[in-house]
C-alpha cells in the first residue's frame, strides 16, 4: 500500500531522530517547571516586601533615622568598595601574573575566608581592634569598636576577598599571548596592566564594584559583631530592619527593606547599562545586511 502523496514513512533514522526529539521536549519541559517554581519562590519573597512595604512607605523616606542609616550604608559602602577595587586590583594581578612567595597560601586564605561565616570574621576583627594593638590606634585618634570606622571595615573584610576573585577571574580570561606579544614589543608589565588587561576587563570589573557596593550595603553580620547597631550612630540599613523588628515595628522594617529593594534594583539596571558593549547594535532578522553594504539579496 502506497503512503499519502506528499508523506513518506520514518526510516529508522527519522524515527530515532523523532525519539530524540521527544526526550529533548521533555528536558526543556522540567527544565521550564523548574525555573518557575524557583522564580514562584524568589518572587514570592519580593511581592512580600512590597505588600507589606508600600503602605508605610512614604512615613519610613521622611523619617530622620532611616534617613541617617540610609546616609550611612551609603557613604560606607562607598568608601569600602572603593578601597576593595583599590586593593583587589593589584593583588589579583599577584595572584594571577606573579610568582609571589606562598601564592598557594594566600589562594587558600583567600577561598577560607569566602566560606567562613561574616559574623566569625566580625569577631575576628573585634579581638584585632580590642587588642593592645587595636587600643593604641584609638589612643592616637582611629577609633574602630563601636564606631562608624568599624562598619568600612566589617564591609572591608567581608567583600575584599568576593572582589579579589571576581577580579583575578577575569584577569585569567585575558589571553598571555596578547600580553606576551605587547612585551616583546618593549611594553613595561605596568604598561601591559594599564593598555591590555584593564580595557579588556572592563565589565567585569564595573560588575565587580556594582556586586561589591550592593553587597556592602546588605552586610549586617560583621558590622553587628564589631560596632553593634546604635540608634543615630552606627545604625545603617540592615541595623535599622533589625532595630524596628526587635521594637516590634514590623511595618516600617518592611517599608525600610522596600528601600533596600529599590536600591537593589537600581544598582542591577546601572550595572547592566555600564556592562553594554561599546557600539552595540541590534540585529533583527529583517535588518540583517552583508558587510561592505548591499541589500542583503543573494547574487
Amino acid at each position: 500500500m502506497r503512503a499519502p502523496l506528499g508523506r513518506r514513512p520514518l526510516g529508522p533514522k527519522g524515527r530515532a531522530r523523532k525519539h530524540r526529539g521527544r526526550k529533548r521536549d521533555v528536558f526543556s519541559g522540567v527544565s521550564i517547571a523548574a525555573a518557575t517554581v524557583v522564580l514562584l519562590f524568589v518572587g514570592s519573597a519580593i511581592v512580600a516586601i512590597v505588600a507589606g512595604g508600600v503602605a508605610h512607605f512614604g512615613e519610613a523616606i521622611r523619617s530622620e533615622e532611616v534617613l541617617f542609616s540610609l546616609r550611612m550604608s551609603v557613604v560606607t559602602s562607598t568608601i569600602s568598595t572603593a578601597l576593595c577595587l583599590v586593593l583587589a586590583l593589584p593583588s589579583a594581578y599577584a595572584l594571577s601574573r606573579t610568582n609571589m612567595p606562598f601564592k598557594r597560601v594566600a589562594e587558600v586564605l583567600m577561598e577560607l575566608t569566602l566560606s567562613l561565616p561574616y559574623i566569625l570574621l566580625g569577631f575576628a576583627l573585634l579581638l584585632i581592634f580590642s587588642s593592645p594593638f587595636g587600643k593604641a590606634l584609638k589612643e592616637a585618634g582611629f577609633a574602630v569598636v563601636f564606631e562608624p570606622t568599624g562598619i568600612v571595615f566589617a564591609q572591608l573584610i567581608v567583600n575584599l576577598p568576593f572582589a579579589i576573585r571576581m577580579v583575578r577571574t577575569a584577569f585569567s580570561e585575558v589571553s598571555p599571548r596578547m600580553e606576551f606579544v605587547a612585551m616583546t614589543l618593549g611594553a613595561t608589565p605596568g604598561e601591559v596592566f594599564r593598555t591590555i588587561i584593564l580595557p579588556l576587563c572592563r565589565n567585569s570589573l564595573i560588575s565587580t564594584l556594582v556586586l561589591t557596593w550592593a553587597r556592602g550595603m546588605g552586610e549586617f553580620g560583621a558590622t553587628l559583631m564589631l560596632v553593634g547597631v546604635t540608634r543615630m550612630k552606627t545604625e545603617t540599613l540592615p541595623g535599622s530592619i533589625y532595630l524596628s523588628i526587635s521594637t516590634g515595628n514590623n511595618e516600617t522594617a518592611m517599608a525600610t527593606a522596600m528601600i533596600m529593594l529599590l536600591l537593589s534594583a537600581g544598582t542591577l539596571v546601572l550595572a547592566n547599562v555600564l556592562n553594554r558593549p561599546v557600539g552595540e547594535v541590534r540585529v533583527g532578522p529583517q535588518r540583517r545586511r552583508r558587510r561592505g553594504g548591499g541589500d542583503g539579496r543573494q547574487h
